[in-house]
């Protein structure tokens, strides 16, 4: 998984595809070509739930997203926290999966009800130099999978069904 491997409700955030990702990163920089470049690291984690985006690493405040003059998509006040090796990179993937939106559906015991972003950003002398977007993408569970759960699965279903079709 994205996240880590899930064993009951305990999620093992070192072998998912994010902490892979950060492993290759802090290898990669300690390569000669990219010692020389001095780049900072940093990291960032929201979620999209329901329309709404919300920080993971920020007791879940919520942003905003807007498009800046360069036809750009910010997300104002996402908070960038620095990492130093992959030991911090996994506190803030265990912080930011805590936070996260889930419930329990009747096909999955832990669905995921957020599509969840994680940034790894390379920063050279104060200035982007690089930046890696992972996405989780939402539980999609099919209708007949759900006919049984309550109205907020269901509603939660369809705007997660909604939200995967527009990235068709």
């Amino acid at each position: 998984t994205m996240g880590g491997d899930f064993s009951g409700k305990n999620q093992d955030c070192s072998k998912g595809i994010y902490a892979l990702a950060a492993r290759d990163v802090f290898l990669m920089l300690k390569k000669p070509n990219y010692i020389k470049l001095e780049l900072q690291i940093y990291a960032t984690f929201f979620e999209i739930y329901s329309g709404k985006v919300f920080d993971l690493l920020n007791r879940k405040t919520k942003l905003r997203v807007l498009e800046d003059g360069k036809q750009q998509v910010q997300v104002v006040g996402l908070q960038e926290r620095e990492v130093k090796c992959v030991e911090d990179v996994l506190k803030l993937i265990e912080i930011g999966n805590s936070c996260r939106t889930s419930g329990q559906t009747s096909a999955n015991a832990h669905s995921s009800r957020s599509h969840a972003v994680f940034q790894i950003i390379l920063r050279r002398k104060g200035k982007l130099h690089g930046k890696f977007s992972l996405i989780d993408l939402a539980g999609n569970e099919r209708g007949a999978d759900t006919s049984s759960a309550d109205r907020q699965t269901r509603l939660e279903g369809a705007e997660i069904n909604k939200s995967l079709l527009a990235l068709k």
